[in-house]
């Protein structure tokens, strides 16, 4: 089944658009109130991963293929979730923090509003627009399903809630597939708010990749449970002096079981000559 005709323009469309044209590889398509959600081919529904059966044996199953295709042999079991809620959390957190980051709006997605589909080129979401958080001074505030919030500090709040309300079921459903269980699945979380929105602005350009450390500094100091750890940002000096960015990953995506000498930049085995390396390696001449 197709995805059905958009909804009405919401409150966060914009938001969406916006890194769709800086960043095709992920699209949002927002469903009627009442229209129904995508089904069939890659499709599957948030709520279908939180259950934890079929539908995530499904959709872990093109986690495994591409394991093999790319890699020669089956990765662990556990290995194996931890690639699929991975590849599942990263752009999902973007549904709720792009909007916030660009126009400080912070929808609300239980996990019966959301599907997604990654099979058939850009990650795809189609989600059903509700509630949503703003500021006081935001024109949208008298829009149907907005709650006013006083302040940024408030905001941020209404950022993490959002982020847990959806994952929290999700992370009951891959759970009992992984071994590491609390607060090492919410280290993962904390890593997917972090790097998936730094990723974007990044592309947004300089100033935006700043702003967006400055902001998510902000919203992970380093005590706000259930996450775990801060945003982790810091600076690296190169070989010619120059300050290179970095952050501190409070997880481990377990990558260095199929491929030890293939590590990440940020991942906490990563010794910071290694990191300077990487960080060497990919800078522009």
């Amino acid at each position: 089944m197709p995805v059905p005709p958009p909804a009405p323009h919401s409150p966060v469309a914009d938001a969406y658009a916006h890194v769709t044209d800086v960043f095709p590889g992920l699209t949002v398509t927002e469903l009627p109130p009442d229209g129904p959600a995508p089904q069939g081919g890659g499709w599957v529904r948030a709520a279908e991963l939180a259950n934890g059966g079929p539908g995530l044996d499904g959709f872990l199953a093109w986690d495994d293929a591409q394991v093999l295709r790319d890699h020669g042999r089956p990765a662990r079991p556990d290995v194996l979730a931890g690639f699929g809620l991975h590849r599942y959390a990263w752009p999902a957190c973007l549904l709720i923090t792009v909007p916030w980051f660009l126009h400080r709006r912070v929808p609300r997605f239980p996990v019966t509003h959301v599907s997604y589909d990654r099979t058939q080129g850009p990650m795809s979401f189609a989600v059903r627009p509700g509630a949503f958080a703003c500021l006081p001074d935001d024109p949208a505030r008298a829009l149907p399903g907005a709650r006013v919030v006083p302040d940024e500090e408030a905001l941020r709040a209404e950022v993490l809630a959002a982020v847990a309300e959806h994952m929290e079921p999700v992370l009951a459903g891959f759970g009992p597939r992984m071994r590491r269980r609390g607060r090492a699945l919410w280290g993962m979380v904390t890593d997917e708010i972090v790097e998936g929105l730094w990723y974007v602005a990044e592309l947004l350009g300089e100033s935006e990749r700043r702003r967006a450390e400055r902001e998510l500094e902000l919203l992970l100091p380093g005590s706000t449970k259930p996450y775990v750890g801060s945003a982790g940002f810091r600076l690296l000096t190169g070989p010619n002096g120059e300050s290179l960015p970095t952050r501190d990953r409070a997880s481990c995506c377990m990558f260095y079981t199929l491929e030890p000498e293939d590590t990440c930049a940020t991942c906490p085995r990563t010794c910071d000559a290694d990191r300077l390396a990487k960080l060497t390696a990919s800078a522009p001449s």
